[in-house]
């Protein structure tokens, strides 16, 4: 932010090492909730889907040397279970 790049756009998604599928997901998600998620396996892409997708952090690394990833994947899943837990009481 204190040094902007005028029209650059960056991919800021997790990359490769804080990204997980939708069973991981719902695995994490149990962990923090104590539920057991309930989910349907359909065995046939939609169409459109990738089948694997990683964020490509090179570019912002490149830009920005000093830039990492704070925030690791469990802790941005336990945030959203307590931003829920706290919408719901």
């Amino acid at each position: 932010m204190s040094a902007p790049r005028i029209g650059e756009v960056y991919n800021l998604g997790g990359g490769k090492a804080n990204s997980c599928s939708i069973a991981e997901a719902f695995s994490l998600t149990e962990e923090y909730t104590g539920r057991k998620q309930v989910s349907v396996y359909v065995d046939q892409n939609r169409i459109g889907d990738h089948i694997c997708y990683y964020s490509d952090l090179r570019k912002m690394r490149a830009h920005y040397p000093q830039w990492d990833i704070s925030v690791s994947l469990e802790e941005t899943v336990r945030q959203i279970v307590e931003a829920w837990r706290r919408r719901s009481h």
